[in-house]
């Protein structure tokens, strides 16, 4: 039930994060979800992609600095209050979130502290989404 997120560290500077699209898009990997977060001199995009292991080789290649982690990923429902469901049984489950993004449309990713403690604890509360779900959303 964990999806690896692969983590790209960027400079501040114009062009950059269309750089790592057009690489990734050029080899033909999908970006299925992202987000990013600057700071003063670089910033951090955070990417769900169909290929991880290709994608961080590639971004490597290319001179980039990546880390891959794990998330998990959950089905929201598609209406109103699904969202505020689904953060309402990770709370009483006692996870803490570090950080969270939404992938297409009803599926969000989030980072926790203790990921099998929290896979465990959200198994019957939750549609939890496996790796390779994720990937052929």
């Amino acid at each position: 039930m964990k999806v690896t997120q692969l983590t790209v560290f960027l400079e501040n500077r114009s062009g950059r994060l269309a750089e790592v699209a057009d690489l990734l898009g050029t080899a033909g990997i999908n970006i299925r979800g992202f987000s990013t977060t600057e700071a003063a001199e670089y910033g951090i995009v955070r990417l769900i992609v169909t290929e991880p292991d290709t994608a961080r080789t590639l971004l490597h290649d290319a001179g980039f600095t990546t880390h891959f982690s794990q998330v998990i990923c959950v089905r929201v429902p598609d209406e109103p209050g699904g969202l505020a469901r689904v953060l309402d049984q990770v709370a009483e489950a006692g996870a803490s979130i570090d950080y969270m993004y939404s992938i297409s449309f009803q599926n969000i990713c989030f980072a926790v502290r203790d990921i099998d403690r929290a896979i465990e604890l959200l198994a019957d509360k939750v549609t939890l989404l496996t790796d390779a779900e994720v990937r052929a959303l």
